[in-house]
C-alpha cells in the first residue's frame, strides 16, 4: 500500500531507504470556477446532484434529485419532475430536461463514446441506457429488488463503458464489486468482495477506464483509487491522506479527475475537493474547499471533464454542480 503525502505514486514507483514511498509534489496545474455557471430560472434549485457527464457536443448532463434527498427506507414513488438537466457547456443555459417519473433515488451518470447516457438509481437497483433524448435503449436489474447474482443489484452507483460497447457497473453500497456486462447486457464477470485488502472493497462508489482498457475504481469507504487491468486483475492503489477519501473518478487524455467527498457521517465532513492527477499517480492540481461560495463543495459526489478540458463537478449536498477552467492556457495532457 502506498502512502501519500504532497502527491501520489504507484506501487511500481520507487522507495527510499527504511520501505518509505518516493513521493515528489508536483502540483502545477491552476483551475479557476466560472461564475455563474450554470444559468437556471429564477428560483430553480437542482436538488441533490449526484451525477455529471459530457458528451461530444459539449453538453453538459446532470443527474439529480429534484428535491428529494436520501432517506432510509427510500421512497416507493419515482420523483415527479424532470431528474435529468442538460446544459450548454459554453453558456450554461439548460437545453433540456427529462427523466420526469421515471426514478426513485438517483446516483450516477455515464456518458459513453456514442454520447449515449448510462443511470444507476440505488433505490430501483436497477442500471439504464438512454438516448441523450431521453429514450430509454437497456434495463439492467430487477426494480425494487436487491440480489447478488448475475442480474441483480444491491445499490449499483456508477458505470465505465469501453469504446465497443462492453461496460463495468461499480456494485456498490452492498455488495462491493464491479461487474463486467456485453454491449448487450450479458454478464460476463465479476469481481470484489469486502475488505481492505488488494481488489477488495468497502464501497466502490465511483469507476472509470482509460485508453488502455485499465480500470479505476473509487474505493470510497477505503479511501483509496484501485487500478485493476481490464479482466480485474489488481494493479496498484493510490491512497493518502491529500487524496482524502475519492467519491468520483473520472478520465480524459491522460489525466484522472478526482473529487474527495470527504468524511462521512461527520456533518459537515471535514473537506471536499477535487484533483487532477497524473495516471502514474501524482497531483497536478487540487482544487475547492468545504463551503458554499463558488468553487467550494459541500459534497463533491460525481466529476467530469470536457474535450476543453473544462471540469465539472456535481456537488449532492450543495445542490448545484460548478464548471472550472485551468488558467494559463494549459493544455490537456496526451492521451496514453
Amino acid at each position: 500500500m502506498i502512502m501519500l503525502r504532497k502527491s501520489l505514486t504507484l506501487l511500481a514507483c520507487g522507495v527510499l531507504a527504511g520501505g518509505e514511498p518516493d513521493l515528489r509534489a508536483s502540483a502545477s496545474v491552476e483551475y479557476q470556477v466560472v461564475h455563474g455557471w450554470p444559468v437556471l430560472p429564477a428560483g430553480r434549485i437542482l436538488g441533490q446532484a449526484t451525477g455529471v457527464g459530457v458528451d461530444s457536443h459539449d453538453q453538459v448532463f446532470v443527474f439529480h434529485r429534484a428535491g428529494r434527498e436520501w432517506t432510509t427506507p427510500f421512497p416507493e414513488e419515482p420523483i415527479a419532475a424532470a431528474t435529468v438537466t442538460v446544459f450548454a457547456g459554453d453558456s450554461g443555459e439548460v437545453v433540456g430536461e427529462w427523466g420526469a417519473g421515471l426514478f426513485i433515488m438517483p446516483h450516477g451518470l455515464t456518458i459513453d463514446a456514442q454520447d449515449n447516457v448510462w443511470l444507476t438509481d440505488v433505490g430501483l437497483q436497477q442500471v439504464f441506457k438512454f438516448t441523450p433524448g431521453g429514450e430509454l435503449l437497456l434495463t439492467l436489474g430487477t426494480a425494487k429488488e436487491a440480489g447478488r447474482d448475475r442480474s441483480h443489484f444491491n445499490l449499483p452507483t456508477d458505470v465505465a463503458v469501453l469504446p465497443g460497447g462492453d461496460f463495468y457497473v461499480s456494485d456498490g453500497y452492498v455488495n462491493t464489486r464491479v461487474v463486467k456486462f456485453s454491449a448487450a447486457g450479458g454478464f460476463l464477470f465479476q469481481w470484489g468482495t469486502r475488505g481492505t485488502g488488494p481488489g477488495q472493497f468497502r464501497l466502490p462508489h465511483g469507476i472509470a477506464l482509460d485508453s488502455a482498457g485499465r480500470v479505476y475504481v473509487a474505493d470510497r469507504s477505503n479511501s483509496r483509487v484501485q487500478v485493476f487491468d481490464g479482466k480485474g486483475e489488481y494493479l496498484s492503489e493510490w491512497k493518502g491522506v491529500e487524496l482524502g477519501r475519492p467519491y468520483a473518478i473520472a478520465i480524459r487524455a491522460g489525466a484522472a479527475y478526482v473529487v474527495d467527498g470527504g468524511d462521512q457521517p461527520r456533518r459537515p465532513p471535514d473537506r471536499s475537493r477535487a484533483f487532477r492527477l497524473s495516471l502514474a499517480g501524482d497531483i497536478e492540481a487540487e482544487f475547492g474547499r468545504f463551503g458554499n461560495y463558488d468553487g467550494q463543495f459541500r459534497l463533491g459526489h460525481d466529476i467530469a471533464v470536457g474535450a476543453d478540458g473544462a471540469v465539472y463537478v456535481a456537488d449532492a449536498w450543495g445542490m448545484r454542480v460548478q464548471k472550472f477552467v485551468p488558467q494559463g492556457g494549459q493544455e490537456l495532457p496526451e492521451d496514453k
